[in-house]
Parts: C-alpha cells; structure tokens; sequence
C-alpha cells in the first residue's frame, strides 16, 4: 500500500514537470526564429532600434539567456542527486544571471522613453525585474539556512518570473497583438507577470489537487488481516489455542507474553 501511494505522489508530481519543460521547449523553438533571428543577420533592422543601447543589451542578454537555459537543470532530481557540485555550480550561475539581466533590463526599458516609449512601459519592467530578484533572493537565502524544501519553492517561483520573457512573446506573436503597439505589448507583460506566481504554485502543489493519501485508503479494499485487526482492536492480536482458548496476547515490557484464558476454563 505504501509502495502505491508513494508510485502515485511520484506521478503527480512528475507529469506537470515534464509538461512545463515542453512547454518550455515549444516556446523556445517559437521565440528563437521568430524574435531573435537578427542576431544573424547583421543587416536586420532591428539592429538600428538597438544601436543606443547595445552595450547594454549585450550583458542583458548573455545574462539572460544563461538564466533560462541553465534553470531547468536545477529541476533535474537525477542531475542533482548525482552531480552536487555541478548543481551548485550551476545554482550561482542562475543567480547571477538574475541579479545582471533583471536590473540591466529595467535600466533598457528605461532608456528607451528617450525613444518614445510611455513610462508605464518602465514601471513594468521595473515590476519584472524586481520580482524576479526577489524570489530568486529569497531562495538563496533559504539554501544558505539549509531549507531545501522552501529553497526549491522560492527557485521555482523565481523561474516561473523568468519565463514571462518566453511568454511575452510567445503571446504576442502568436495572437499577433504584437503589432498593435506598445500599449499591447505592456499589457501582455502585465498580464504574464500577474500570473506568474500564481502558475508556480499550481505546479508545486499540483499533487495536492489530487485524493489525499488517507482517502485512498478508505476507498482501498482491506485485506481479511486488516480486517480482523481492525475488529478486535491494535496493537493486540487474539490467538485460539488448539484446546479452543480464546486467548489475547500483548507485548509486556520484559519481551515476555501475557495470555488471557476464556473465563469459563479460568474457573475450573
């Protein structure tokens, strides 16, 4: 029995994990072509738009793309398990990343009210980034206490943060609001960030939607032992000798066992 609830914990947790990193994959494949694809070709357009602040955007993106690349490893049980080092490793990187593309990012959107660009576009960004380094700080101080348990929460919120870049466009792309203007584009990010939190935690207590453990054992059939365990009483059983003793024996505190004859064969 507790191999089966243990098998059904383990697949309730495993399924939305897996589906969140394909849909990760999906969005990655989207994104690449269709929003970064002038990063080979010198002669794109856009390079013109990010001529004013390239230098800043370089640091922003490198940082970034090591955020959203390197995170899901850090879901990876097996990876962690076998591999410490490299997690942890792996961990400072994700950090870093965060605390370089996050602010360098809210500084970009800034910049660019010089270009046109409303302040409430800013005030986004800003959101965004704060967020972000907060779960991300909040779960690094949780594994420097020991708390691996809520270090993992706060980490997986911090990437359900990190996503709203993949999400953003991916929404925007595909709707096509993309090309409705800037008002669009900020209610987009609005929108992704509103929810973020809110889709982190549908993922870590995912399994806790499902029965609890205890009704899955009232619904379980019991079996002939359990059920005269649960008749005559625990953690005391109930013996008949071959002379038809009705007996019941206890574990006394010396290893030894107390029996109880049937009152009829006491007094004679």
């Amino acid at each position: 029995m507790l191999t089966i609830l243990t098998a059904l914990k383990q697949s309730s947790w495993l399924r939305p994990k897996y589906l969140l990193f394909a849909a990760i994959g999906l969005m990655l494949i989207y994104v690449i072509p269709h929003d970064e694809s002038f990063l080979v070709h010198p002669k794109d357009p856009l390079w013109q738009h990010y001529e004013p602040f390239k230098w800043w955007l370089l640091p922003h993106g490198i940082a970034g793309a090591c955020a959203l690349l390197l995170g899901p490893m850090q879901f990876s049980d097996r990876l962690r398990k076998r591999f410490r080092q490299l997690h942890r490793v792996v961990g400072r990187i994700y950090v870093a990343g965060v605390f370089v593309a996050a602010p360098l990012g809210s500084y970009i959107q800034y910049f660019k009210e010089r270009m046109g660009e409303p302040r409430s576009f800013s005030i986004a960004g800003a959101a965004d980034a704060a967020l972000w380094m907060t779960t991300t700080g909040i779960a690094m101080v949780f594994i420097l206490k020991g708390e691996v348990q809520e270090h993992r929460q706060w980490m997986t919120r911090s990437f359900a943060v990190a996503l709203v870049f993949l999400e953003g466009r991916v929404i925007g792309g595909v709707t096509g609001w993309e090309n409705l203007g800037t008002q669009a584009n900020e209610t987009i990010v609005w929108l992704c960030l509103a929810f973020s939190i809110l889709s982190a935690d549908l993922v870590l207590h995912w399994h806790q939607l499902g029965p609890s453990s205890s009704m899955v054992r009232r619904r379980w059939p019991a079996s002939p032992e359990g059920m005269l365990e649960a008749a005559l009483g625990n953690p005391a059983t109930f013996a008949c000798s071959p002379g038809r003793e009705f007996r019941k024996v206890e574990g006394a505190p010396n290893g030894s066992s107390a029996t109880w004859r049937h009152s009829d064969q006491q007094s004679s």
